[in-house]
């Protein structure tokens, strides 16, 4: 592999972090990291573009699902949801972002596909 495939495919995994910058920072940072290096990088490659999509469609996803379940807090059910969403998002991006370093294909589950 040449080095501008590598740097297409260290941006690609790049788009698949970047959804950790709502755990660091505040929740927008989950949508916003992935759409920043997206937006900057997708012209370059259609790898770039691809993933990003990915990345930006699961992080708007899990967004919604989770607006979806925060009223459920008042009745102690939405505590356990909203942690298993946080979990599940951190595993997913972590399964991602070794996926496409590797060169391997990425579809998160339950997305919703917004961007094609």
């Amino acid at each position: 592999m040449d080095q501008a495939q590598t740097d297409n495919r260290n941006w690609a995994t790049l788009c698949h972090l970047a959804g950790m910058a709502g755990f660091l920072f505040s929740p927008l940072g989950f949508i916003l990291g992935p759409l920043i290096i997206w937006l900057i990088k997708r012209n370059d490659d259609a790898e770039v573009d691809r993933h990003g999509k990915e990345a930006l469609n699961f992080q708007i996803s899990m967004l919604i699902y989770g607006l979806a379940v925060t009223p459920l807090v008042f009745i102690v059910v939405g505590i356990p949801l909203l942690v298993f969403l946080a979990v599940f998002d951190f595993i997913m991006i972590i399964v991602a972002a070794v996926r496409c370093q590797n060169g391997q294909p990425v579809r998160y589950p339950l997305t919703i596909h917004f961007f094609r």
